[in-house]
């Protein structure tokens, strides 16, 4: 077999396993902040230390992807999280069991995972041929979404049998097989960056790239308008489904399931035939078809049709994805890509926030199916003006 292909195996079932146990244990947290809590306001805050960390941390984390060994920096970060959930499930056996510390280990989580994805999407690169590039990303999508899949009915059935602290544990064991399967990749040792610059001329000179790379910058301005008006469909179906349908736990949980079930079938299909596309034709494609079925998720008076568009869109997430980070890895120079990820992990730490901020609100005052629908329709009209700016650039750039 392939070195690459030994390499790709190994890395996959290495983060497979890191993140089955984290993905549990992030349910296990919110879950049990939830019900002991019961407060809207103690969950807003456990979203926020979800997500601030990674978005402040983002960009020095780029700088040392580019600066140090990638594979070393996964599992650092793996072994900090998981070192962090011991720490926690430890307090808790010995009855110590304050809710500040689920959010101190939420805060520690979301910093490690930061520093964590910016090295992995720079990572792939090192391992996996370009022609290979988008195959292999799209497995790694699949294997995201089977964990969105699983992970809420396993956290759920942990939790119902046993205590939080020993759910926690999982975490810890996952996170000790992954690095210990990582530890037997073998990255190129010459692709690595041993740049000695300091850190902030090394953050400046990533945004300097960005800013100056016409089509680079452009296309993540792009991700993040997209981003801002997707995130009704990401955060406020369950407000859907509970005014709209009459919602209950079990409907909820069917409407999370659709979507996770279409992004493994998304990812699947991505991975036979995503390659016979230009990746920045599949993001527009898959962009405009996301806007278009979340228009007849706004307008569905159905919950069956409502459960389809659900579904759909699903399908179209890891096609999106798969296709600006595949373009992003081919494209981006290697001792710059840890910085530009950066740049990308600050746009979906910030974006989908943002947009629940700024309509979340509106939804008290709106009815949710007009919010749906003049989102979804701003989403078509994003990829019309990005259309628009690719067929003014082509006679300089025909791969576009």
């Amino acid at each position: 077999m392939q070195l690459w292909k030994q390499n790709s195996i190994k890395f996959l079932s290495a983060q497979t396993i890191s993140l089955f146990g984290s993905s549990i244990v992030q349910f296990a947290i919110i879950w049990q902040i939830t019900l002991q809590s019961k407060s809207g306001v103690m969950m807003s805050v456990a979203t926020i230390c979800g997500y601030v960390p990674q978005m402040l941390i983002s960009m020095f984390a780029g700088v040392l992807a580019d600066r140090f060994s990638r594979r070393n920096l996964i599992m650092w970060s793996d072994g900090i999280i998981a070192f962090s959930t011991w720490i926690v499930a430890m307090a808790f056996l010995t009855g110590y069991q304050e809710m500040w510390m689920l959010y101190v280990v939420l805060l520690i989580r979301s910093a490690g995972s930061g520093i964590q994805m910016p090295a992995v999407n720079a990572l792939l690169p090192q391992l996996v041929p370009q022609e290979h590039l988008l195959q292999i990303n799209s497995i790694y999508s699949v294997i995201n979404s089977l964990m969105m899949f699983l992970s809420p009915i396993i956290s759920g059935l942990l939790l119902t049998l046993m205590p939080l602290e020993i759910a926690f544990f999982l975490d810890v064991i996952t996170a000790l097989i992954g690095n210990g399967i990582m530890l037997l990749v073998r990255v190129d040792s010459q692709k690595l960056n041993a740049n000695k610059k300091k850190t902030m001329q090394m953050m400046k000179e990533g945004w300097q790239y960005i800013r100056h790379h016409d089509m680079l910058s452009k296309l993540l301005l792009f991700i993040f308008f997209v981003m801002v008006f997707i995130s009704p469909a990401a955060f406020m179906t369950p407000l859907l489904v509970a005014r709209n349908f009459h919602g209950t736990v079990y409907a909820l949980s069917i409407s999370e399931m659709m979507f996770a079930l279409g992004a493994v079938v998304g990812g699947v299909l991505m991975s036979i035939w995503g390659h016979r596309q230009r990746h920045i034709t599949m993001l527009l494609y898959s962009t405009f078809v996301y806007g278009a079925f979340m228009l007849v998720l706004g307008m569905a008076v159905n919950f069956a049709v409502y459960l389809g568009a659900n579904f759909l869109i699903g399908i179209c997430m890891p096609c999106f994805q798969t296709s600006y980070q595949t373009y992003l890895q081919e494209h981006v120079e290697s001792f710059l890509q840890g910085r530009v990820f950066g740049a990308v992990q600050i746009i979906n730490a910030c974006a989908l926030p943002l947009g629940t901020v700024v309509f979340g609100p509106l939804a008290d005052y709106i009815a949710l199916k007009w919010i749906f629908c003049v989102c979804a329709l701003t989403v078509m009209l994003c990829v019309i003006f990005f259309v628009s700016y690719i067929h003014r650039i082509s006679d300089k750039h025909p791969r576009y």
